[in-house]
């Protein structure tokens, strides 16, 4: 296959990033911002993207798709693109990056071959990428999977761990329960301490104790406060896959409702382009948690 033609959906936070990194990698970009916030245009244009219109231009135009969402969106998309899906009768390869289950994965895989479409399984494991940086992975896994890591030659690092889709979904899932779990875990006994009155001295056992832990939260709690809104899904379906395989469910539960708590704050509703614009230390961050209903 020829690739030339990349849509990605949507550009937001991560999928401007990758839709840069294509771009620089001579590859044409294409969305459809029907509906879509003034932000996301501005990302949009930010990166290079082309706004075709509509999704059966969308799909006509491209040679591969990449779906990036939030994870409670990623089946809605599905099967509002199928039509266009059937309608093409291309074949498209339809790639989701999303964070979600692999019994997610592959229920969306099902309605994507359904109509028409050829389905790949990927999940995305570290920061926004760069142009010429390294650091992002995208590990994929589905018979198609080989054709998506074709996008190497364009910047993107594609790890290929087999053919069963929902593979590179139960990596993502393993991984984003360790870190973002323990985001979450780090930012409720944070939050608790303030409450409890004992910031101050909490924070200086772990000075003293754990250095290294406390310089992890400093980076770590304040950078996830703009993302909590996303991260709620995740955790939900982090404690769906670890439930379909007899393990309880409920410390992801947990997380989920600990970043719905955050997303429901004031600074949890800052965008995060004016998040990142200010120097927010995690003493700040805390209080203005704590100090929230």
């Amino acid at each position: 296959m020829r690739l030339e033609t990349v849509a990605i959906m949507a550009p937001g936070d991560m999928g401007h990033a990758v839709a840069r990194v294509l771009a620089a990698g001579g590859l044409r970009v294409i969305t459809s911002l029907a509906g879509r916030s003034a932000r996301t245009r501005a990302l949009a244009a930010s990166a290079g993207v082309e706004d075709v219109g509509d999704d059966g231009t969308l799909v006509r135009e491209a040679d591969m798709l990449l779906s990036i969402l939030v994870p409670a969106r990623a089946q809605d998309f599905a099967l509002r693109l199928a039509p266009a899906l059937q309608a093409a009768a291309k074949g498209l390869l339809y790639v989701d990056c999303n964070a979600i289950a692999p019994q997610t994965a592959r229920r969306l895989g099902a309605i994507v071959e359904a109509a028409g479409g050829r389905f790949v399984d990927a999940g995305i494991i570290g920061p926004p990428p760069v142009p010429g940086a390294a650091g992002t992975r995208f590990y994929a896994s589905g018979g198609a999977a080989q054709e998506f890591a074709a996008l190497a030659a364009s910047g993107l690092d594609v790890r290929v761990v087999g053919e069963r889709p929902g593979d590179a979904s139960a990596v993502k899932m393993c991984y984003a329960a360790l870190t973002k779990g323990t985001t979450a875990i780090m930012t409720e006994l944070l939050v608790a301490a303030e409450r409890l009155g004992v910031g101050e001295p909490l924070r200086a056992e772990l000075e003293r104790s754990q250095a290294a832990m406390l310089e992890r939260m400093r980076k770590g709690v304040p950078a996830m406060v703009p993302k909590a809104h996303r991260w709620v899904g995740e955790m939900e379906e982090i404690a769906r896959t670890f439930e379909a395989i007899g393990l309880t469910p409920l410390t992801f539960e947990g997380a989920a409702a600990l970043y719905a708590f955050v997303a429901g704050t004031a600074p949890g509703r800052i965008s995060p382009e004016d998040w990142r614009a200010a120097d927010r230390p995690l003493e700040q961050v805390i209080a203005a948690l704590a100090a929230a209903d």
